[in-house]
């Protein structure tokens, strides 16, 4: 590797603090993020998306961007300017429209032009659909530069393996997929992802082959998810247990241990629309991969017809309930909201006149308030509910006192099966 490598981060979320981190062992790292008030909790040494434990973090802290390895924290593009890789992990959502929203990847494209040197290399993690890195990205860099691609910078993509809350699977244990605008870059790219990356590289023929590669993986998952969903819808029908169901089939060695569930997160309730917007541009509808959406993001509204129906068999009156929801977060054990279907189903339940109390020990109340305009509580009602939805397999739920939160009679429906006796319902 060349010595004199000196990178920035382009965004310092769940994907990029991560990365900047582990490079920061190796190299000089600058890590941007227009977020202010980020930039000065990571600079203090504390990350709240809990990604990067406070000890890890402090310990590849640096106070300026010297040039000795270490991460330096800024919102100030001029902090960026003398470093030859970038390394853009910024956001990749989807509209109100499930249209996608390339918006904070032109911007980040902006601030990393108006630096740009000759020899640079810019680096793309974000997850996108085939040819965004060369046709949406490149074009903004050469425009604000004035630099040409191929000839004065050059490009490459390695698309984010990161699973947020997982610190078993950290971003240094995960093979990483890597290319280059050239085959010399791709090389280059290749290097510097093999110098801090332990579970090894593989380097793709080229930017679209990684781009799509990138898109497929959440896809795939999108896919199986939806088809135990509609299982699980199936077999309530039936009146038959899908988690005995699927303990039974997975007695055969190739059964796919998927379970049903609500699809959030930034990737796999996000990824297949972008997969399938570029597909329409070419002139194919997608009918799998938009079924599997269509299923999935139906699934709240179905998890609240659920325990409506359980609450009136039980004679519970559902204009005016009180329902305590356990867990609003994306996943288990993680303070990530971002896209979390557990929204639907408060909306949901919200519709049939229901109170909804959201009690998640994880989440940021006040960044639940600006995301969903939705009041939340970090600890433990003291009070009693009409039914308890469990949401989110938190292990603190596991070991809450569920009963003690009832009324008589009231309803317990556990979204994640992860209760044992007692509950009325189980998606």
């Amino acid at each position: 590797m060349n010595t004199d490598i000196r990178i920035a981060v382009i965004g310092l979320g769940y994907v990029g603090l991560p990365l900047a981190r582990l490079f920061a062992t190796q190299f000089p790292v600058v890590g941007f993020d227009i977020n202010e008030a980020r930039v000065q909790e990571l600079q203090s040494g504390i990350d709240s998306t809990l990604e990067v434990d406070d000890e890890t973090l402090q310990k590849v802290l640096v106070s300026s961007p010297t040039g000795q390895k270490g991460l330096y924290c800024t919102s100030h593009v001029a902090d960026i300017a003398n470093c030859n890789y970038y390394i853009v992990t910024v956001p990749t959502p989807v509209d109100k429209n499930n249209r996608p929203n390339l918006v904070p990847l032109y911007k980040s494209s902006e601030t990393v032009g108006s630096v740009l040197k000759k020899g640079d290399i810019v680096i793309y993690e974000s997850t996108v659909y085939p040819g965004v890195t060369e046709e949406e990205c490149v074009p903004v860099l050469e425009k604000v530069s004035g630099l040409q691609f191929n000839v004065d910078f050059f490009a490459g993509y390695s698309p984010e393996r990161i699973n947020p809350g997982d610190k078993e699977h950290t971003v240094e244990k995960i093979l990483k997929i890597t290319s280059g605008s050239t085959p010399e870059i791709g090389q280059k790219v290749n290097a510097l992802y093999q110098s801090v990356i332990t579970a090894g590289t593989h380097l793709a023929s080229s930017i679209k082959v990684a781009e799509a590669a990138k898109v497929i993986e959440n896809s795939q998952r999108d896919i199986n998810i939806a088809f135990v969903n509609e299982l699980a819808k199936i077999f309530n029908i039936l009146d038959i247990d899908t988690t005995a169901v699927l303990k039974a089939a997975g007695t055969k060695w190739n059964f796919l241990p998927f379970k049903p569930g609500l699809v959030g997160g930034h990737c796999i309730g996000v990824d297949p629309y972008y997969l399938a917007q570029k597909a329409q541009e070419k002139g194919y509808h997608p009918e799998i991969i938009l079924a599997g959406r269509r299923l999935n993001d139906s699934m709240g509204e179905y998890v609240a017809s659920q325990v409506v129906k359980l609450m009136i068999k039980k004679g519970v009156t559902i204009n005016g309930a009180n329902l305590l929801l356990l867990g609003i977060t994306f996943k288990e054990n993680c303070p990530d909201v971002r896209n979390t279907k557990i929204v639907d189903v408060v909306k949901a339940l919200e519709d049939y006149g229901i109170q909804v109390t959201i009690f998640d020990p994880w989440a940021n109340p006040a960044e639940v308030k600006h995301e969903y305009g939705l009041t939340m509580i970090n600890e433990v009602p003291n009070a009693t509910f009409d039914a308890v939805v469990l949401g989110v397999a938190h292990t603190e739920f596991k070991d809450l006192d569920i009963h003690s939160l009832r009324k008589a009679p009231s309803v317990l429906y556990d979204v994640k099966g992860v209760l044992g006796n007692g509950v009325d319902g189980r998606l």
